[in-house]
């Protein structure tokens, strides 16, 4: 992305106004390097975003990223950004030196994290917020359960005919029941996020597989 003046993101393609009101056109990313310099425009590298699933974050708006912090597992107080009386933002430098928000050049907020504070109701009650760790045990029941409901006429058809759950079957069923158990289990004895992390499957550059998280066994044909 490009910023005008540190402050105002353009975007090629598109015509722009300086703080003179001088209209450019849409063509202006031709312009040499040398030339944007003179013109006051740099472009930004956008910072990578971390998973969604296990992070929370803030964006700077100038495609900057700071205060990455893992999602908690468990319950935990709910954690907002402390204000002063005057409500200002209040961030820490590398010193961990408190700076106002209003007071930080634009283009360097990623050098500040924000300072975090307990967030309380109207009552002067810390405000709790639950972990994702009970959402990723209940993904594994909600598909443990569509899973089985795939051969529950088998066991349907045994309960009103007394004919057998193919053999097949009945050994598939077992093993989802196994996975299952295996998964909540690893997922309730993850002590932190890189423990958690490792559950998921993924693949190596040499298609090697590690993790357990909804890696299913198949019913064979």
């Amino acid at each position: 992305m490009f910023l005008y003046n540190k402050t105002t993101e353009i975007k090629p393609g598109k015509g722009w106004r300086d703080k003179d009101g001088v209209l450019h056109p849409k063509n202006w990313n031709i312009w040499s390097d040398d030339h944007k310099k003179t013109m006051n425009i740099e472009e930004i590298t956008l910072d990578a975003r971390p998973d969604s699933r296990f992070y929370n974050w803030i964006d700077n708006g100038i495609g900057g990223v700071s205060n990455i912090k893992a999602k908690p597992l468990d319950e935990s107080n709910r954690q907002v950004q402390a204000r002063n009386s005057d409500k200002d933002d209040i961030w820490l430098d590398k010193d961990g030196k408190e700076i106002l928000g209003k007071d930080i050049k634009k283009g360097e907020e990623k050098n500040y994290t924000a300072k975090m504070e307990d967030y309380k109701d109207s009552d002067g009650n810390v405000v709790k917020i639950k972990g994702i760790r009970p959402d990723y045990i209940q993904k594994v029941k909600d598909q443990q359960g569509s899973l089985l409901a795939q051969t529950d006429w088998a066991v349907v058809r045994k309960a009103d005919t007394g004919t057998d759950i193919p053999a097949k079957i009945a050994t598939w069923r077992a093993a989802i029941r196994t996975k299952a158990t295996e998964m909540e289990k690893a997922i309730t004895d993850a002590k932190d996020m890189d423990a958690f992390k490792a559950l998921f499957v993924v693949w190596d550059k040499d298609g090697k597989k590690s993790g357990i998280l909804y890696d299913w066994p198949e019913l064979e044909e």
